[in-house]
């Protein structure tokens, strides 16, 4: 059994590669969907909400919110929600609810920054084993030269590559989404600010 394992950890390594793609790729399109209902122009959002509130529409404004699935919408229903309240309790609840919608639009993010990090060392792991196996193979043979040595690590340098194959796009989507958190993040910042100017919060 064990050198069955021996024989085929090359094999084994590809294979836990294969499901860190899978993994990735699984996280990568959860994620973008999700960013793709946060994202919402914040000042279209205020504006709408404005105007409903200058029309004394209170409800009305916070059902509009309600009913979208953007952080900015999410964050600005919670405030019409506590609008009774005084400024500096309004804006302490704010920032909580901006801190939760960010929390939720990292999640599974570390996952693939992980992916990104640590596949390239996956590779790598099978790669040194793959040439390991290589030079064993030779010293047992006792001949073959240089041609044995060399078919053997290009077929190791397989791992390396396939880890490779994993973290590159894990990383850049990895930033992409969380250069959009940040993007999100101001525009709820910014959207919480004009609302309790809207609201005239005291």
């Amino acid at each position: 059994m064990l050198v069955m394992i021996k024989e085929n950890m090359g094999l084994i390594v590809l294979i836990i590669l294969g499901f860190c793609s899978m993994l990735s790729i699984t996280f990568m399109i959860e994620r973008w969907l999700v960013f793709r209902k946060a994202w919402a122009g914040g000042d279209a959002i205020l504006d709408h909400v404005g105007k409903l509130l200058a029309e004394g529409k209170a409800d009305a404004a916070r059902q509009y919110c309600q009913e979208s699935p953007s952080a900015v919408a999410q964050v600005i229903s919670y405030g019409l929600l506590h609008a009774s309240r005084p400024r500096r309790d309004l804006d302490e609840l704010l920032s909580t609810k901006r801190l939760e919608e960010r929390l939720s639009l990292e999640r599974y993010l570390g996952v693939l920054g992980t992916l990104g990090n640590v596949s390239p060392f996956i590779g790598l792991f099978g790669t040194v084993l793959g040439i390991i196996k290589a030079f064993s193979d030779l010293a047992l043979s006792g001949g073959g030269g240089p041609a044995v040595v060399a078919k053997g690590i290009s077929e190791a340098l397989v791992a390396t590559a396939a880890g490779l194959i994993v973290a590159i796009p894990a990383v850049i989507v990895y930033n992409y989404f969380m250069r959009r958190v940040k993007a999100i993040s101001v525009e709820m910042e910014v959207a919480s600010t004009r609302l309790m100017v809207l609201l005239g919060a005291k």
